[in-house]
């Protein structure tokens, strides 16, 4: 089912239960030897099928169940494994599989049981080519790639290797894919192949070019292929005229449908955060009840043994503290109401908010610094003026507890800062999603 073109190979297309290969015709003689592949694994679904496989084998497998080549083979294949037939939750995966020409492959399991390397990479729907380099040196192979996320085409990450490998000295390299109940399509654009001679070791001489004959009996084959294809299309088209659309819509989702999909478990993520932090406020608000009540009960047990003018005037400073704390609490249950509001508001949305607000997020976080820091300074000010002027900078004596408050005040204020923060943070996505659904 392979399509060959002037600048790629389509090895299957997005149909169900295709399977395609192409093979060198001449054997490598290479003792060591690397090739590199760039390809392109699309689909419409969220998950896709089979998968495609690089091959190092004695014999062409040209076609059979292992990926759209045949089992039993005497080599190695590098299987780009796109199903999880397992279950496991580990595919895509990338998985190094060797045979001695007499193993039958073990499709149900994903090869574990036989993979002598493996790494888990998702290589399908990237906005650039996957690249992959596979490295046989001295009995060892190595398999890098480059995931297709930057156009650096020299950005590979190691991905697996298999020491003390035997290959046989001879063999064909391949590449081949397949499809199953779910499709997508595997393109191959490059296929890359390296002779590596060890240092000091004269380097061989390359062969002549192919013959001008062998050329031209090459181009007349694809012509002739690209004829029967065109036949082959247009009979299919008459034959099926509405085939289109026909795949279940459950299975695929539009390029829009999956920015949704990813906002809302953005969204879901954030939720879950606030719902924590919302806990460890009512943590904080317990202890500062807490707190003041237990100072509230110091005051009036110590009120009536502390006689004179100097005892007035530390009731006076003990009842301002007090009533500024008391302030304090009663405004963070005010924040604390309208951050339950917005949750609830979150949690009943039916359409994500616009993501386009990430762009604008510095900003935003240098502003809520700004009004943090007013904040601040005007909180300061008023414990200040509610202080006796002769008392500013000290704190009442109280022998049981600590000699000043200002610790509590910092976490106070920290507390006042965080609530702001996520306050501010929520009113803007709320905004956003309000403005989004008028495009």
């Amino acid at each position: 089912d392979a399509i060959p073109s002037a600048d790629q190979i389509r090895i299957t297309t997005s149909l169900k239960s295709q399977r395609g290969s192409a093979w060198t015709k001449n054997k490598s003689i290479f003792e060591h030897w690397e090739v590199e592949v760039t390809f392109r694994v699309t689909g419409r679904g969220r998950i896709g099928a089979d998968g495609l496989a690089i091959w190092f084998t004695e014999e062409q497998g040209l076609d059979g169940p292992v990926f759209g080549a045949a089992d039993k083979w005497n080599g190695v294949g590098v299987f780009f494994d796109s199903f999880d037939n397992d279950g496991k939750k580990n595919n895509p995966g990338v998985i190094v599989v060797g045979n001695n020409g007499k193993l039958l492959y073990d499709h149900q399991n994903d090869g574990s049981t036989q993979a002598l390397a493996s790494c888990q990479r998702d290589f399908r729907n990237k906005p650039y080519p996957v690249r992959v380099k596979i490295t046989y040196y001295q009995k060892t192979l190595t398999v890098l790639i480059n995931n297709g996320f930057t156009p650096d085409k020299e950005d590979y990450e190691f991905c697996a290797k298999v020491e003390d490998m035997v290959l046989p000295s001879q063999g064909y390299f391949g590449i081949s894919a397949a499809t199953g109940g779910l499709a997508d399509d595997h393109d191959v654009l490059s296929f890359l192949t390296f002779q590596l001679t060890e240092p000091g070791k004269e380097v061989p001489t390359s062969d002549a070019e192919i013959p001008q004959k062998d050329k031209e009996k090459y181009q007349e084959e694809f012509e002739h292929f690209q004829q029967e294809l065109d036949k082959k299309k247009e009979e299919f088209q008459k034959e099926h005229p509405d085939v289109q659309g026909q795949p279940g819509d459950d299975v695929f989702e539009t390029v829009s449908d999956r920015e949704l999909r990813q906002i809302f478990e953005g969204q879901n993520r954030i939720h879950l955060e606030i719902k924590q932090l919302n806990r460890q406020l009512d943590m904080i608000l317990d202890e500062q009840r807490r707190y003041v009540s237990a100072v509230t009960d110091e005051i009036a047990k110590r009120g009536a043994g502390v006689p004179g003018q100097q005892g007035q005037v530390s009731q006076r400073e003990i009842e301002t503290v007090v009533k500024t704390q008391e302030e304090v609490i009663r405004q963070v249950n005010e924040i604390r109401n309208s951050m339950a509001d917005t949750l609830r508001l979150i949690s009943g949305a039916q359409h994500p908010g616009s993501a386009a607000g990430v762009y604008e997020t510095t900003q935003h976080f240098n502003d809520i610094k700004e009004h943090l820091h007013v904040v601040k300074r005007d909180i300061e000010h008023l414990v200040q003026r509610n202080m006796p002027s002769s008392e500013k900078s000290k704190c009442p004596d109280l022998p049981p507890f600590p000699s000043c408050l200002s610790t509590m005040h910092f976490f106070i204020f920290v507390a006042v800062q965080t609530v702001l923060f996520i306050g501010y943070i929520m009113y803007r996505s709320q905004q956003e999603a309000a403005a989004k659904k008028f495009f």
